[in-house]
């Protein structure tokens, strides 16, 4: 393992955070404020609470996975496609370092920036209502693994995309709705039971579940099921990114 390359290409994207640091965590923390005070104020001032957590409390895992999921993804994508959209992959890819150790640096960077902003955001949650952690680990281990998985997904849409169009279809278009209706805002359960049904098939209801019941021990889904969803997620996308690695797909396009 060359661990002086996965630092260098660590340090590289951490780097970028910096520089963009007006991007990369003043925006975020604006865009979570603003939903706190409308979400807060518009839909707080009607529904009181849910399962006993009042409404400004029980919406902020959801808020914190929100930006979680989209800076992962973000970071993760950006990060590759980068060097693809300048040339410079050709310098990485004919130096002296494996693929693992490419992963692990561009991975482990945006998993970082993305737990930064997450923590920021959870600081800034805070700010507007009184909140309790009654499993710290267990939130912990849903926080790292989301983190990570997702920097992963972010990571092969950087290799698959040809476009900026293509980057940020994902990010944009996809994942914002699937955290909207999975439950970060309501529970499920408040739902007709045919919309309950459909909901379970949005993966994302499971990560946001699992985060909010190591806050508040409420959750729409079990957390066992959740905590086996991200497993089961992060595995597929190691094997597809196996794949990609043994067939060099458009690394080099």
């Amino acid at each position: 393992m060359n661990l002086e390359a996965v630092k260098s290409i660590y340090f590289f994207e951490m780097a970028r955070t910096r520089r963009t640091l007006l991007q990369s965590v003043v925006s975020p923390v604006i865009s979570t404020s603003l939903y706190f005070i409308v979400f807060g104020a518009a839909v707080g001032s009607r529904i009181q609470e849910i399962d006993g957590v009042s409404y400004g409390a029980f919406i902020t895992p959801g808020l914190i996975m929100l930006t979680l999921l989209t800076q992962c993804i973000g970071n993760g994508s950006f990060g590759i496609y980068f060097p693809k959209f300048t040339g410079t992959i050709y310098e990485l890819l004919s130096s002296p370092v494996s693929m693992t150790e490419i992963v692990l640096g561009y991975v482990g960077a945006a998993a970082t920036k993305g737990m930064m902003i997450g923590i920021i955001i959870l600081g800034t949650a805070s700010l507007f209502v009184d909140l309790s952690i009654a499993h710290p680990f267990v939130m912990l281990l849903f926080f790292v693994l989301t983190a990570i998985t997702f920097s992963l997904f972010g990571f092969i849409i950087g290799i698959w995309a040809k476009d900026f169009e293509q980057l940020n279809l994902i990010p944009m278009l996809v994942i914002p709705p699937l955290v909207f209706l999975g439950g970060s805002f309501y529970s499920v359960n408040m739902l007709p039971p045919f919309w309950q049904a459909v909901s379970h098939f949005n993966p994302v209801l499971y990560l946001i579940s699992g985060f909010r019941w190591s806050f508040f021990e409420i959750a729409d889904v079990n957390p066992v099921v959740s905590f086996a969803i991200i497993i089961v997620f992060l595995a597929v996308l190691m094997g597809l990114l196996t794949w990609i690695f043994r067939t060099g797909y458009r690394l080099r396009n």
